[in-house]
Order: C-alpha cells, then structure tokens, then sequence
C-alpha cells in the first residue's frame, strides 16, 4: 500500500534544487517527492492492486503515444521540477513534442524543469484524497492542461482543466483525452 511519509524542515531552512538532487541520489531506495513548502516527501512502495492500475494506465497512454507520437510519455519514477519550486513525480505524465525537443539534453537526462502538459493520479487506499486534489491544484497552478485524479475506492474521477472548475465524474467507463490528447480514450473498466 502506497502511504506518505513527510520529512519537515526547520522553517528557516530551504532545500535548494542541487541539496534535494543530492538527497535522492544519496537515496537511491526511497522515492522522493519535494514540495514548495520545502516538505521532503517519503514515498512507499505500491501495493499489487495500485501497482496494476498504474501499469495498465501507463499502458493505455503508451499505445496510444506509439500510434499518434505527439508527445513524451513518462511513468511514476520521472521527477519534474516545477515552477514553483517542487519536485513532483506524478503517476502517469505526457509532455507535448515541442516542449520535450525544447529541452537541452542534459535537461532530457535529469530531472524535467518543467511542469507535465497532462497527468494521471490514482489514489491508493492508504493516499489522503485532500492531499492529491492540492496535489493536482499544485499542477494546474505551474502549467498543467489536463489532469485526471482517479479515485477507485469511490469510482470517481476528478477531472482538472485550466481555468475551469474541477469536474467530477463517477463511475464512468471512459476519458477522453480531449484537445491536449486527441484520439486518447482510456478505459476505465479495469481500474473500477
């Protein structure tokens, strides 16, 4: 079961991008998240029912970015450095071709500075739902076009679009990619 263990600081200490970079590579077991709050936040491991969603989610995105190759794709263990200062490695994320070929390739090679076009939560039993919806707001506020927090345990999706309302939809079958994915229909019938 993935569960969230946060580091707190001292208040007058900031965690600058080098120091966190240090952190994870002296690290290499643990998965890290940083927020802007200056947090350092402890990932767990997955349990096998997340671990199979997350994989099939990846899955489905990866076909469909094999076939239409608008974009970049990127699973659970690439970090992004956001612009407000985070470090967030998101579930399932796609960057755009010109936002990825924009990139140097020593920027390619570490982590992304740079805020994912479209990402994918998915709450475990053991995540806190305020926590990913601040999550997703963090990512909307940094650049973010489209964002899907998928719920299993209340087969619900909450669905993040700039500048609208958040959009919760239950028990639906299918999402739709929209104009950031075109083409894009994930299946939901093995997540629910």
């Amino acid at each position: 079961m993935l569960q969230t263990s946060a580091i707190r600081l001292p208040v007058n200490l900031q965690v600058t991008q080098a120091q966190f970079k240090a952190i994870v590579a002296a690290n290499r077991d643990l998965k890290l998240e940083k927020t802007a709050k200056g947090e350092i936040l402890v990932m767990s491991p997955t349990g096998g029912n997340t671990g199979r969603r997350n994989f099939n989610l990846a899955g489905q995105l990866y076909l469909w970015n094999q076939r239409y190759q608008l974009g970049v794709a990127f699973d659970s263990s690439t970090a992004f450095c956001l612009p407000n200062g985070a470090t967030r490695s998101p579930d399932v994320a796609w960057i755009n071709q010109e936002k990825w070929h924009s990139l140097t390739t020593a920027e390619k090679d570490d982590f992304l500075p740079l805020c994912p076009d479209f990402v994918i939560e998915l709450r475990s039993k053991t995540d806190s739902l305020k926590t990913l919806q601040e999550k997703m707001q963090e990512y909307l506020e940094n650049g973010l076009k489209l964002g899907w927090l998928i719920n299993p345990q209340n087969q619900q999706v909450e669905i993040y679009r700039c500048y609208r309302t958040v959009e919760i939809l239950q028990q639906p079958t299918t999402l739709w990619g929209e104009e950031i994915l075109p083409h894009f229909e994930l299946d939901l019938t093995q997540i629910f």
